[in-house]
């Protein structure tokens, strides 16, 4: 089985060597850059993530492929929202929260239609979680 931390070491690196293009299984994806900070440990971590342009910020989805549980960084937004993102060839500071559910349905239902695996995963999910939108919007 591959590490998971391996392929994303990988995908960050052709990330930053392309300005944010990729190829692969997120071929032609919106794809961002993602730092946060290790909500117990502390610990900066950089997770590549599907997003949606949403007015001037960036929509993330905490699916986890419809794992019962959200991901690590969806907890590390949560503790530590203030972040900074890489999208492109470019650094944007960011503050994360989490839409609620008037924000996040129509965003929610734009990403099933952009990248319909999202609604297999809301299926795999259903009855244990409701797959957060978090939000990223732009600070200076």
């Amino acid at each position: 089985m591959t590490d998971p931390g391996d392929f994303n070491s990988k995908v960050i690196a052709e990330f930053r060597d392309n300005d944010g293009k990729v190829g692969g299984n997120f071929e032609g994806a919106n794809l961002l850059l993602l730092h946060h900070t290790g909500a117990r440990s502390g610990t900066e971590r950089v997770s590549p993530l599907a997003y949606q342009q949403v007015g001037n910020g960036y929509a993330i989805f905490a699916s986890k492929a419809g794992a019962p549980v959200h991901p690590a960084w969806y907890h590390n937004l949560v503790a530590n929202p203030e972040t900074t993102i890489e999208v492109g060839g470019s650094k944007i500071k960011v503050r994360a929260r989490v839409a609620d559910d008037a924000e996040r349905d129509p965003i929610w239902e734009k990403q099933k239609v952009n990248a319909p695996q999202f609604a297999g995963y809301e299926e795999k999910a259903a009855g244990v979680r409701k797959i957060p939108v978090v939000v990223l919007d732009p600070i200076n």
